[in-house]
Formats: structure tokens, C-alpha cells, sequence
């Protein structure tokens, strides 16, 4: 097979499957071999109650002494049990799996395998996986693959249709050997095939270096050729300084902190210099970066020119827009804004095409379409990017197309140590935003145990009915992937909440498997006042502003980054009204409430991105998963932040040596790099 063939192609895998797998941005055989496991299960032999207590996953084997009883609670299905290990019993139950009435008959025993907790003295399992000893035998002593899914799909589908395009899998060396000695790397083949079903834990570790080196030297190589082409751009849009950004500045209600002042400068300067500004801000979120943007686009179209402003969602993207309606028509600024997203009608679209190409609307706020859809520009000088999105080569040259060379900003919340995002945003100037504004009540945090949920609920429910609101954030969508068990999840906890919170309080569900109209529906009506509570997934990470949101309920926050933890918190503490995060762990383990304890010491992001640093060994490679503008497939820049320095420094002798990769031996690695460097430099993946 190639890496370009259908997936269809494989056998067993129909027009239907195939859909499924499309779901998850798998069309071909390549993106079927790069779908990486999310994780692994390690199934080893059943355990009695008391030895599997405090551990994250365990299998039971247990005796149904009598029938499940099942009730139904507003629309939620609840089963409950009690089985026996002979020794000690254990209480298990089940939310809106209405079909495990036939399976499980009294007087017969089962495996069962999840997460024990206690609670008021009595063992406790929800949803936990059931088992025959045949399907279990068929796991035991491997090390089990564990993939992102969707509905209709299950571990064993993708891991069977990976075997297949395994069999016929096959791809050349294209590292040098010296790199591959230096670093004591396997060969890329093997480690594909070996990062999918390791044979033991060694071959897993050792698959996973070299994947992470890959992605890592290609991203860095591709990021040092655009640096030598974003050098050579002289803009085609000079500008000088106009009276207008010192008039607003003048007229603000408040005064820029001195981080934001001197990043202002270092804006300005770049637009008015000559050449094309290629610059990253980074900042906290809540930080005032919003403003910065707002004050390059009022220059540039003080000059005459037309701007850009990308948001990484539809939802954003309108907030903006009316933010800056609002500043327009309050200040009396030149912008003529108008709104670009794909939810726009047909025909409302050709009216906004006609405006921007006439050069009657000097502002464009939307997605990342503006540069995709078939819009003509006027005269675009300045792209403003939000968090996700990085702008290569390629979509320089598409801006180019569209009326010549553009001045880029990237914003980011991101909170990336400094010494990395040099290394990552090697093509840019960077600028911090490090500093709060005055008078922001501070986030008061608390971490805590899966026992304080109760009063948690009751905390909530005193906030929302002072007329606040709150999120809660769950790890999973939707149960039924295998190695989750006893991780919350987005689909049935709304469930739960709403039978457990009174009837006045209106709970919805927000996560990433929803069309784009249900979402901007529920988040929406979230911003409005008209939904409570929100639960949700990392989603709404780079997502609204809500001002009269107060709470923030992370269940499971062992399972995230503390980086990821902090850029999720940034979603409260917006308006007047003090507001409260709370952490809970689904681990007792000491060692993960102290991780988590690093965020009640600081709400700085950098800071807390250093300390997380310091704490994570090689047995969080797969267990948590950090998260931002840099998302590559497998590579995690905390984690992996020393060998990523490290293989800054080989890029950056290698092309010392050889700049255009002329040489005979990187004549591999410079066909592989121009077949493949927008995998790597596209603003979509990463």
C-alpha cells in the first residue's frame, strides 16, 4: 500500500467504518499510521478489593450475589450493585447503560475493570469495564494500545486496520547516519511499528524518541529556512505614526501596564520600520493583549490600509467584532469592521466579499478562513493571529497572492518558557506581556479530593443562584474508551449534575464532537447568562470571555498539564466578583495533589510551566498531555524541553555545514523535508 491510498482499501474497513475513521481526520493509510495511542493498558491479573485500592485502574473478579437494581432519575438510567470478592465487597454502578440488565444475572461472576474509591467507609466503582476471561486472557502480559475514538468505533477496530497497513509498510532512512549514532536512535520504520504495539515497555520508550525526535528536527529545520526567507521582506505597506493610537490611548478608561506599554512600542516600531513585522506576544490570559492588537490595527488603518484579525473560533471571532464595534462607535475610530466566518449565509458573504475587495470595510475579523476563503483584499497589511494558529512559507505566500507582503502578529496565552519559545518561534521577534492589570481580584484556588464533590455542588449552587456561573471541566467526551475507566466525562456528567443540582439551574454539555452550530449554540447561550453551568471539555480553553463566571470544577486535574491547568482557569476571574477554582483529584496519591498544590502558589503561567517541568519523569509520557499553540502529534514541548534544546543545537550545526542540504548524505533528508515541511510549518497542525 501507499501512504496515500484510501483507507477503504483496507480489508474490513467499508464506506461505513471509513466514515467513522474520517471523523477523526483519518482518510489515508499515512493518517491512519500517524494516529498515535493516546496511551496504554497494562492488564495484569485480577486483584482483591483491598490491594487495588489507591491504584489508578485494577481488575476485580466478583460474585453478583442478587439482581442490579435500576431506577431512572429525570432522563438518567442509574443501575446499582453489589459484588463480593469474597473477602470484601464493593458497590457498582451504572449511568444510562439500560442494556447491561441482561448481562448481569445474580449468581454469576465477572471481571471488572476501573477505579475503586471509597466513600463513607464503603468501596465504590463507576462504570467500570465488564469482561469475559476469554477477552481478557487475549490482553494479559502486552502492553494494549489505547487510541482517540469516536462513537462507533473501538480500540480493537483501529488497532486491527493499523496491523494491516503495517504489513505492507515500508519508508526510506532520512537521517544522516552520524545523527542517528549521536543520539542513539531506531530506525524510523521500527519505531512506527513499535510505538503502536510495543513489544515491552523499553521498545515503547525507545519508539517514542525517535517519533519526538522527528517531529521536533523537521519542525526546527523547516522554521530555520523561514527565518532566512522572512529576513529578506521589505513590506509593501510603509507606514508612519498617526495621532489616532495616542488619541485612543488618551480616551481608555484605564492606563496600559508598563508590559503592555513597552510592547506597544516594540509594535509600532516593527510597523513602522519598513519591513514586514513577524512578531509573537505572549501573555497571560487576561493579560491585555487584546488592546496591543486593537491599537496595530487602528495604525494600520490610520495609514490606509486594511487589517486582518483571526480567532481560533467562530464565537471568539464575534466577541471581537462587537468588542471593536463598541470601541468604534464610543471613540468615534476609523474602522470599518466587518465579520467572516463560515456560518455567514451565501449571500451576505458576496456583500462582505464586494466590501473587503473595495476596500470599504478596512477591518476583517473571523477564522482562519479569510485567508482560505476566496476573498480579495484591497490592501492587507497587517494579519493578526490568535492562539493555534502560526503562519509559514505558505501562508505567506497565499497573502502574498492576495496583495502582497503582509505584517504578521501572533498572539499567545500560551505559557511557553522563554528558552524554548526562542528556540520554537525561531523565525520571530517575541514579546511578553508579563504583567496584570491593576485592581483584578486574584483566583482563589483549592485542590482537593473527589470527597469535597458534594460540597463542591453545594458551592456552585450558592454562586449561580447569587446570578454567577460556572464551568466544570472533565478529561473525556463520552465513556466506553478502554483505559478511562474512572475518569469523568463530559456526555454523562451533564446527566449526573442535572438530576444532582435543583431544577432552576440549567446545566448544558460543550465538547469538541459536537457540529460547530450546537457549539456556538450552547456557548452562546453560556455567554448570554442563559446556561449555569457549562460542562465541558479543554474546549472552551482558548474560548469567551464571561465575565459573570465565578467557578471553575476541574475533575481529574491529574490528568492535565499545570500549564494546560493554568490557561483554563484564565477563563474566570474576568469580571468584578471574586472567583474560585477548584482542582479535583482523582488520585490519592501525595505525589499528584503536591503537583497540583504548585497552582495555590502562583498564578503565573511562566512560572507554573517551569515547576511542572521540574516534576515530571518518564512515567508521564503518555498520562498527561500539555497543550497550547504547539501541538505536535507526539512531541511535548515541556517534557521534551531538554532534548528539543538539544536538537536545536544539531539543526543548527548541520546547516552551518550544509546549508541547502546539497551533500550526498542529506540528499534523503531534503527530499523528505520538501515532501513533508508543511506537515510540520502549517499552521493547521501545529
Amino acid at each position: 500500500m501507499k501512504y496515500s491510498d484510501d483507507i477503504i482499501k483496507l480489508k474490513g474497513i467499508g464506506e461505513k467504518t471509513a466514515k467513522l475513521f474520517n471523523r477523526l481526520g483519518i482518510y489515508t493509510t499515512e493518517d491512519l499510521l500517524y494516529h498515535y495511542p493516546r496511551g496504554y493498558q497494562s492488564f495484569g491479573p485480577p486483584v482483591k478489593i483491598k490491594e487495588g485500592l489507591g491504584e489508578e485502574i485494577v481488575t476485580l473478579e466478583l460474585f453478583l450475589p442478587a439482581s442490579f437494581k435500576w431506577k431512572k432519575v429525570r432522563n438518567l438510567t442509574i443501575g446499582t450493585g453489589v459484588l463480593s470478592d469474597g473477602t470484601d465487597s464493593v458497590s457498582v454502578t451504572y449511568f444510562n447503560m439500560p442494556y447491561l440488565k441482561g448481562r448481569l444475572t445474580a449468581g454469576s461472576s465477572y471481571l471488572f475493570r476501573g477505579k475503586i474509591r471509597t466513600e463513607h467507609g464503603k468501596y465504590h466503582m463507576d462504570q467500570p469495564k465488564i469482561f469475559t476471561w476469554k477477552e481478557y486472557g487475549e490482553r494479559m502480559g502486552r502492553l494494549q494500545p489505547c487510541y482517540s475514538l469516536t462513537a462507533g468505533l473501538t480500540d480493537r477496530a483501529v488497532a486491527k486496520a493499523v496491523d494491516q497497513a503495517l504489513q505492507s509498510f515500508g519508508e526510506e532512512e532520512f537521517l544522516p547516519e552520524d545523527i542517528m549514532r549521536e543520539y542513539g536512535l531506531m530506525g524510523r520504520e521500527q519505531a512506527i511499528r513499535q510505538i503502536h504495539f510495543p513489544k515491552d515497555q523499553d521498545s515503547l520508550l525507545e519508539a517514542r524518541k525517535r517519533l519526538v525526535f522527528d517531529e521536533f528536527f523537521l519542525f526546527l529545520l523547516a522554521v530555520r529556512k523561514m527565518k532566512e526567507y522572512n529576513e529578506e521582506l521589505a513590506t509593501d505597506y510603509p507606514m508612519m505614526e498617526t495621532a489616532w493610537t495616542s488619541r485612543l490611548l488618551e480616551a481608555l478608561p484605564y492606563q496600559l501596564t508598563g508590559a503592555q506599554k513597552r510592547v506597544w512600542e516594540e509594535l509600532k516600531g516593527d510597523l513602522v520600520s519598513g519591513s514586514c513585522m513577524n512578531r509573537l506576544v505572549q501573555g497571560d490570559v487576561g493579560s491585555g493583549k487584546t488592546i496591543l492588537a486593537f491599537l496595530c490595527l487602528l495604525l494600520t488603518v490610520s495609514n490606509g490600509y486594511q487589517g486582518a484579525l483571526m480567532a481560533p473560533t467562530e464565537i471568539l471571532a464575534s466577541q471581537h467584532f462587537e468588542q471593536l464595534c463598541g470601541m468604534t462607535k464610543q471613540y468615534g475610530l476609523p474602522f470599518k469592521p466587518v465579520l467572516l466566518t463560515g456560518s455567514v449565509g451565501a449571500a451576505a458573504k458576496r456583500e462582505i466579499y464586494r466590501q473587503i475587495e473595495e476596500g470599504e470595510a478596512n477591518v476583517i475579523i473571523g477564522t482562519h478562513a479569510l485567508i482560505q476563503e476566496k476573498v480579495v483584499y484591497q490592501k492587507l497589511a497587517l494579519v493578526i493571529t490568535d492562539e493555534q494558529h502560526r503562519f509559514g512559507v505558505r501562508q505567506r505566500e497565499i497573502l502574498s497572492e492576495k496583495g502582497g507582503k503582509a505584517h504578521v502578529l501572533v498572539m499567545s496565552a500560551t505559557p511557553i518558557p522563554r528558552t524554548l519559545a526562542i528556540i520554537l518561534y525561531g523565525d520571530m521577534h517575541i514579546s511578553a506581556v508579563d504583567e496584570l492589570p491593576t485592581g483584578r481580584l486574584p483566583i482563589k484556588n483549592c485542590v482537593v479530593g473527589t470527597s469535597y464533590r458534594e460540597k463542591a455542588y453545594e458551592f456552585i449552587t450558592g454562586q449561580v443562584h447569587r446570578g454567577n456561573q460556572a464551568y466544570i471541566i472533565c478529561p473525556m467526551v463520552d465513556a466506553g474508551e478502554e483505559g478511562t475507566e474512572g475518569l469523568e466525562n463530559v456526555v454523562d456528567y451533564g446527566e449526573k449534575l442535572r438530576s444532582r443540582l435543583p431544577a432552576d439551574i440549567h446545566v448544558e454539555i460543550l465538547h469538541g464532537k459536537m457540529k460547530p452550530g450546537d457549539k456556538k449554540r450552547v456557548m452562546e447561550a453560556f455567554a448570554a447568562g442563559h446556561v449555569h453551568v457549562l460542562v465541558s471539555t479543554t474546549v472552551i480553553e482558548v474560548g469567551i470571555n464571561v465575565p459573570n463566571a465565578t467557578v471553575m470544577m476541574v475533575e481529574n486535574a491529574e490528568r492535565f498539564g499545570l500549564a494546560q491547568l493554568h490557561q483554563l482557569r484564565g477563563r474566570i476571574g474576568r469580571g468584578a466578583e471574586q472567583s474560585y477554582c477548584i482542582f479535583m483529584s482523582g488520585s490519592d496519591k501525595e505525589e499528584s495533589m503536591d503537583r497540583l498544590k504548585i497552582l495555590n502558589k502562583s498564578n503565573d503561567g511562566f512560572y507554573i510551566a517551569q515547576e511542572d517541568l521540574k516534576l515530571r519523569g518518564p512515567g508521564d509520557l503518555f498520562g498527561i498531555r500539555q497543550s497550547g499553540a504547539m501541538e505536535f502529534r507526539i512531541a511535548d514541548i515541556y517534557q521534551d524541553g531538554e532534548l528539543l534544546k538539544k536538537i536545536s543545537m544539531t539543526v543548527d550545526k548541520l546547516l552551518q555545514e550544509d546549508g541547502q542540504l546539497e551533500k550526498a548524505e542529506h540528499a534523503e533528508l531534503n527530499r523528505y523535508l520538501n515532501e513533508n515541511a508543511g506537515n510540520y510549518i502549517d499552521f493547521r497542525s501545529i
